[in-house]
């Protein structure tokens, strides 16, 4: 039988205590790499130091914020000055930092930053060379780990926004030993299918060890040769790799990187019904506007039409007959006037008028007498009085003027 039994509680307070009674690691300066470096929404500070051969925990609490000397990042080389003790709830210890100063940047950052500095030379950032992202895209393609959270979250953005669009997986190491590799080959084999209009290329949050395959120059090479659009959606919103600045769209999380590639079904509804709207108002529009047109164009082929305007012609036929008529009855009114006035000339100056008065002319056979000239003895004269003609032999002719004698 064992002589005591304790509780895990029990055991982890005691190994606290030692932790704390032993003056080492009570107060001491520890240098490494940053690693994993996370900021809580309570102002903590959670990150790994790390060496060649080993890590340690640490988190340096909001009030000693103050104390830290540089901006703290994954990659970083610092010294940090704390102290070691357990966090009995979790079983597990940690350095408690109170104070941070530079020690240099770690290599893997280093690594980062030359070949970021490369890739900007070689213009691989240009932001003229981004493809756009499609608005309505018929499949989009995954290349992540298929056991991962960051599919899993993919998956459920995709059946929230529109359960419609297709996503085409390739499954892929993210992490370690020929992820790399694997992420290329993802590219490319998405690349050429003809059917998928955007890729997502990313995984979860992790250290910059954990994220390293997307800072390969060859998965930056795939992203900038691709013709299918990339979204780059690795890590969390402060986690940053070359697959990011390469990439045509730069997404915080996998999650996000869905929502960006997915648009939504009840807005592409409200979108169409808009655009059908329009349409039905357009239509109607040139409806109305065909309508009046073909409207104008019957008045003006009836106005133009053979039959109208034969029956204008004879209207106008008719106006020039009537006017005819007016004319003629006008100019025989003005002939009868003037016979009349000519017959009342004629009556007056007309001999009968003056047999009336008691005058008479003479006649030969062969015309009027005017003279004596005109007629010889033993002539037959023709005397026409007013009411009748007297027969008369000529016995005598006298020159002179008739009137001079008794």
């Amino acid at each position: 039988m064992p002589k005591s039994i304790f509780s895990v509680s029990q055991v982890n307070a005691y190994i606290k205590k030692i932790f704390s009674d032993d003056f080492v690691i009570n107060d001491l300066w520890i240098k490494g790499e940053v690693s994993n470096c996370k900021i809580h929404r309570s102002g903590h500070i959670y990150f790994t130091l790390k060496d060649m051969n080993s890590a340690i925990s640490c988190v340096v609490f909001k009030n000693y914020r103050d104390f830290v000397a540089c901006d703290l990042r994954d990659g970083i080389k610092i010294t940090a000055r704390g102290y070691v003790s357990v966090y009995e709830r979790a079983g597990t210890y940690q350095v408690y930092v109170q104070q941070i100063k530079p020690d240099g940047i770690g290599d893997l950052y280093q690594r980062f930053e030359a070949l970021k500095q490369e890739l900007e030379k070689k213009g691989y950032f240009n932001s003229s060379l981004k493809k756009p992202i499609p608005t309505y895209p018929r499949k989009v393609g995954v290349i992540t780990s298929d056991t991962g959270a960051a599919i899993r979250d993919i998956m459920n953005v995709s059946k929230r926004r529109n359960p419609y669009i297709g996503l085409v997986l390739y499954p892929s190491l993210v992490q370690g030993d020929g992820a790399a590799a694997n992420i290329v080959k993802g590219i490319n084999y998405l690349d050429a299918m003809d059917e998928v209009d955007v890729i997502i290329v990313g995984r979860g949050g992790g250290s910059i060890e954990d994220l390293w395959a997307f800072n390969e120059k060859a998965v930056a090479k795939a992203i900038y040769q691709a013709h299918t659009p990339i979204i780059s959606a690795v890590g969390h919103e402060t986690d940053f790799t070359i697959a990011d600045f390469i990439s045509d769209l730069r997404a915080p999380t996998p999650s996000a990187g869905a929502e960006l590639a997915i648009p939504v079904l009840d807005d592409l509804e409200a979108l169409l019904d808009k655009y059908r709207d329009k349409l039905n108002q357009h239509l109607k529009q040139k409806l109305d506007f065909f309508r009046s047109t073909m409207e104008l164009n019957r008045i003006k082929l009836d106005f133009n039409s053979p039959a109208l305007r034969a029956q204008k012609e004879r209207q106008y036929l008719h106006e020039l007959e009537e006017r005819l008529s007016r004319a003629i009855e006008s100019r025989l009114n003005n002939i009868k006037h003037h016979i009349s006035l000519v017959g009342e000339k004629l009556h007056v100056l007309s001999p009968l008028k003056n047999l009336e008065k008691g005058f008479a002319y003479v006649e030969t056979e062969t015309g009027i007498v005017k003279s004596v000239k005109d007629v010889v003895a033993g002539q037959t004269l023709y005397i026409q009085l007013q009411d009748g003609k007297i027969s008369a032999d000529i016995t005598r002719i006298e020159k002179g003027r008739g009137m001079d004698h008794e």
